[in-house]
């Protein structure tokens, strides 16, 4: 996962209402119709908020006989979490080699 597949991700998660369909997608499959209901946001943005979240690749939506129900993309997930944890490790290799010097002063 690249810089310029991440920047997208990230501002998409930034928003609060997205990460609370995030939040409530993990919990299962859900239409647009049944999320707006869990939320306090109307229906319409609901569909807008999926469709930058489908945008990025973190949601699918799932024909389910009339019905579109959207669900988690979780590699895009795990390739996400990925990134972050290899960005923690690399702080982490810095803070313990600064850690090394002051310790030897």
């Amino acid at each position: 996962m690249t810089t310029e597949t991440l920047v997208p991700v990230f501002a998409a998660l930034g928003d609060e209402t997205r990460w609370s369909i995030l939040a409530a997608l993990g919990e299962g499959d859900a239409s647009a119709s049944a999320l707006a209901g869990r939320l306090p946001v109307t229906r319409q943005a609901v569909a807008k908020h999926l469709a930058v979240l489908q945008e990025v690749g973190l949601v699918e939506p799932v024909k389910v006989g009339r019905e579109v129900r959207y669900r988690i993309v979780g590699a895009q997930l795990s390739a996400t979490a990925r990134r972050l944890d290899a960005v923690g490790a690399e702080w982490d290799r810095r803070l313990a080699a600064i850690k090394e010097i002051a310790e030897g002063l």
